[in-house]
């Protein structure tokens, strides 16, 4: 009986500490809503208000008032999903039964960021239930499901609600259904595969990638069946290759009973997507309520996909390399290097053992399995490295993936080397990945870098002073002052604009300090210096050398502060300052303060 229990207290275990890594020092900003993104979500849902009906109206007038675009119901507001919205003011209204500071603004972020911890724990569950189904491995299942728990941007992602960890979670859970009718075609499981993936698209339209991989489930049980019975046959390999092409377009091969089983295919295809535009509309219904700003906004955000030129805060991405870009993230900050290397070596290993067996009778589910989940990898993937604009919380549905990959690889390892050998260098791994995750955790043992720079300021600077700031960017001190003069230098105008210039030369002359919050201006404007290759609006050389006199002295001020919070363990740093501009912004960027020495 113990034996039968101890792996799932074991995982029950492996669950509370993946939920504490996620909500440890989940009040990181001291409730300053430093996240522009959880910030706007917020003030979103806070609007959410069931409109007010009296009881003259009929019934006509009611549900006409309850579905107008004009409705406090609708969010107008679609860069994200309104599943999200709706999820986080429903909570948050239940909470505020307890507690009736749940409710508003000021604390409605952490009930967010609670809901993102959930999600993401809840994923270890799917994760585990994904690779059991595909390898039939226990051990690869935890193996899979602990990697995912000791990856560090998943954890970050998890202290802000910004709906990476809820649609991670729904695209897993689509992933997952898709294999379940893999397994079994049924009117049960296509529903369930239609009501995931309606939450997943209302969460975020990036979701619609997952199709292919439905795609990919439907058809692969034909083309796998056929495998079986060729590449069985006593045959050359050039010979069973051209029978399998020969049979897959010979009118003899679609029998009755396949035309049968095709007949239903199309059926359950069909209503799958019957029944997720009744979903859609119950979990997003001003999408189609308010469709000309919902398409106007959506439209939006797919050219920012497409021009890195298109807001100030996406010039950082202006010359990245595609695929590249993503892989050093991954690879440096958000898995780690050791965990990224054993990752990319296992899908290697995957894909190659993959397309191996394709070629060899037999373990046809697995392979249909893992078909479903490597279409969607690779598309996504594919889609998403090619986008201009490059996020890293854009490859969070790839984490729970390479972990898997990670866990196969190791756990095949393990059976080809001697014991003992393989035990120690698989505890070596171990230490020295918890020595680098640990690292970057410790961020949230130490008060927030603007928080910090706040009290520094309050402290050390006297009242009516002139600060200059960075517009774009979240000014310091945080709050409202009214004891200083905030004046914020229009650093992203075109520098071409001789009023940029005139602002900013008079600022820097009656300023007493100025505060750079992050490196969110002067990392990406210092490089946008190649003229000829940019557009007139966007090149920066007057600006670059504004940075390159201002940090050497020259413009008449002097650091006098500086708060950072680089990851850290046993009193070594990782100055993380190259990694994507989103990875320290948020929750540990680096913040300088100058102080006017002449004038």
């Amino acid at each position: 009986m113990k034996l039968k229990i101890k792996p799932k207290l074991i995982f029950l275990l492996l669950l509370f500490f993946a939920f504490f890594l996620r909500i440890y020092s989940l009040n990181w900003d001291q409730s300053n809503h430093l996240h522009p993104d959880e910030r706007m979500i917020t003030m979103v849902s806070e609007k959410i208000r069931f409109p007010p009906l009296s009881s003259s109206m009929s019934l006509s007038q009611k549900i006409q008032t309850i579905f107008s675009p004009t409705s406090s119901l609708n969010p107008q507001f679609f860069a994200y999903g309104s599943f999200p919205i709706y999820l986080l003011r429903f909570t948050s209204y239940l909470l505020s039964f307890i507690n009736p500071s749940f409710g508003t603004y000021l604390y409605q972020n952490l009930v967010g960021r609670l809901l993102s911890a959930l999600f993401d724990t809840f994923s270890l569950l799917l994760i585990f239930k994904i690779t059991l189904s595909v390898f039939k491995d226990k051990k690869i299942a935890f193996l899979s499901a602990l990697f995912y728990t000791l990856s560090f941007f998943p954890i970050q992602l998890s202290h802000f609600y910004a709906v990476d960890t809820l649609l991670n979670f729904f695209i897993l859970l689509t992933l997952y259904r898709i294999i379940l009718f893999y397994e079994k075609q049924s009117l049960k499981n296509a529903f369930f595969i239609s009501f995931a993936l309606a939450l997943a698209l209302t969460t975020k339209i990036s979701a619609t990638l997952l199709i292919l991989s439905l795609g990919t489930g439907l058809v692969v049980a034909f083309l796998l069946s056929l495998k079986k019975q060729i590449f069985g046959l006593e045959i050359s390999f050039i010979k069973k290759l051209k029978t399998y092409l020969e049979k897959t377009v010979h009118p003899k091969y679609w029998t009755t009973t396949r035309l049968k089983k095709i007949k239903k295919l199309f059926l359950h295809t069909f209503l799958i997507f019957l029944f997720a535009v009744p979903l859609l509309f119950i979990f997003q219904p001003f999408a189609f309520l308010d469709f000309p700003l919902f398409w106007r906004q959506i439209n939006e955000q797919r050219a920012m996909t497409k021009d890195a030129f298109v807001f100030p805060y996406t010039l950082q991405y202006v010359n990245t390399t595609p695929y590249l870009y993503h892989l050093k993230n991954i690879f440096l900050w958000g898995m780690g290097p050791l965990l990224s290397l054993l990752s990319f070596s296992g899908l290697a290993f995957t894909l190659f053992k993959l397309v191996k067996g394709l070629l060899t009778p037999g373990n046809e589910e697995s392979e249909g399995k893992q078909l479903i989940l490597f279409s969607f990898f690779i598309s996504y993937f594919t889609v998403t490295g090619l986008f201009a604009v490059k996020f890293m919380r854009y490859c969070l549905p790839l984490y729970p993936l390479l972990s898997i990959l990670a866990a196969n690889l190791l756990i095949n390892l393990s059976k080809k080397f001697p014991k003992k050998p393989f035990l120690l260098a698989s505890s070596l791994f171990l230490i020295l990945h918890l020595l680098y995750f640990f690292s970057f955790f410790n961020i949230y043992s130490a008060p927030n870098t603007r928080v910090q720079a706040t009290t520094w300021i309050e402290n050390n600077v006297p009242s009516g002073s002139v600060i200059l700031r960075e517009h774009w960017d979240d000014g310091l001190p945080l709050g409202h002052y009214q004891a200083y003069e905030l004046v914020d230098l229009p650093l992203y105008n075109p520098d071409a604009d001789p009023q940029k210039w005139d602002q900013i030369n008079f600022d820097l002359q009656r300023g007493d300090y100025l505060i750079l919050a992050s490196n969110r201006l002067y990392t990406p404007l210092s490089k946008l210096t190649d003229c000829p290759n940019l557009p007139s609006h966007r090149c920066y050389q007057k600006t670059a050398k504004y940075y390159q006199d201002l940090f050497a002295g020259k413009l008449g001020y002097q650091q006098v502060a500086e708060f950072t919070s680089y990851p850290s363990i046993l009193g070594i740093a990782i100055n993380d300052q190259s990694a994507d501009e989103s990875f320290t912004v948020y929750d540990h960027p680096k913040v300088t303060i100058l102080k006017k020495t002449s004038r």
